[in-house]
C-alpha cells in the first residue's frame, strides 16, 4: 500500500467516515450528508503520479434539456471558487464536484486531505440548492448564483 493511500485511509478512520474500498483498486467509496442534501463520495489515489482526487457526485443528474443551463451555471461558479471545481458528463448528465492534490515531491499529510475532503463537500452542499432549483424550477443560471451566494 502507498503513503498516500495510507495518510488517506488514517484521515477517513481519525475522522470517522465510514466508506468502502472498490475492490483491489486504491478508490474508497463514502457518503455525506449536508444540510441541503445527501450523495456520494468517492476518494482515488494515483500513487504513482502521486495524485489524490475526492469527488462529490451530485444525488440528480442533470436531464438532457437542463444541460446547457446546468453547463452556464457550473461555469459561473467555477469563476469563482479558489479551490476545486465542477464538472458535468454531457453524456448522462452526472454532475460532480472535484478537489485534488499533487504530492509529487513532497509526502501527503492528513491535513491536507481533510482541507481538500472538507472544502469539496462544503462546496456541493452550498450550491446543491442551486443545482436543484435549475433542475427543478425556472430559474436562470444568473438567479441560482445569486440565491446561493446572495449577489
Amino acid at each position: 500500500m502507498g503513503q498516500i493511500l495510507e495518510t488517506v485511509l488514517k484521515f477517513f478512520s481519525d475522522d470517522e467516515w465510514p466508506f468502502s474500498r472498490l475492490g483491489e483498486r486504491p478508490i474508497l467509496r463514502t457518503g455525506f450528508a449536508g444540510d441541503n442534501g445527501e450523495w456520494t463520495c468517492y476518494a482515488q489515489v494515483q500513487e504513482e503520479q502521486e495524485r489524490f482526487i475526492f469527488y462529490s457526485v451530485c444525488p440528480v443528474k442533470a436531464p438532457e434539456e437542463k444541460r446547457p443551463a446546468m453547463a452556464e451555471f457550473l461555469t459561473r461558479v467555477n469563476y469563482g471558487l479558489v479551490i476545486g471545481n465542477f464538472e458535468m458528463d454531457f453524456s448522462d448528465g452526472e454532475i460532480r464536484s472535484k478537489t485534488s492534490a499533487d504530492f509529487e515531491g513532497d509526502r501527503a499529510s492528513v491535513a491536507v486531505i481533510k482541507n481538500l475532503v472538507y472544502a469539496n463537500v462544503l462546496t456541493m452542499d452550498l450550491y446543491l440548492p442551486g443545482i436543484m432549483s435549475i433542475l427543478y424550477g425556472d430559474v436562470s443560471p444568473a438567479q441560482a448564483i445569486t440565491q446561493v451566494e446572495g449577489k
